[in-house]
């Protein structure tokens, strides 16, 4: 993957991410005392963001990403090998 031209990067697969279905156990569940819906929807809208700003982000989302990498270490090794690699 060349990360010269990183929105270029970013879109690709945030389009694939987007048309990916969710996983089950993502739909209304809670993992690990994580809602999964706003686990996937949280990044999404700060990734959203980033790619209409060209690659800048307030110091706000930047917190929201930290947090939910911080819940994801948490859930991801409880989640199915689909479930991981979507997450």
């Amino acid at each position: 993957m060349d990360l010269t031209d990183r929105p270029a990067t970013v879109t690709t697969l945030f389009e694939a991410h987007n048309k990916a279905p969710l996983p089950s156990r993502g739909r209304s569940a809670d993992v690990a005392g994580f809602d999964m819906v706003m686990l996937d929807a949280d990044p999404a809208g700060c990734v959203s963001v980033w790619l209409k700003r060209r690659g800048l982000l307030d110091d706000w989302r930047w917190n929201v990403l930290a947090e939910d990498e911080q819940r994801l270490i948490r859930v991801i090794p409880e989640l199915d090998a689909y479930g991981r690699e979507y997450y």
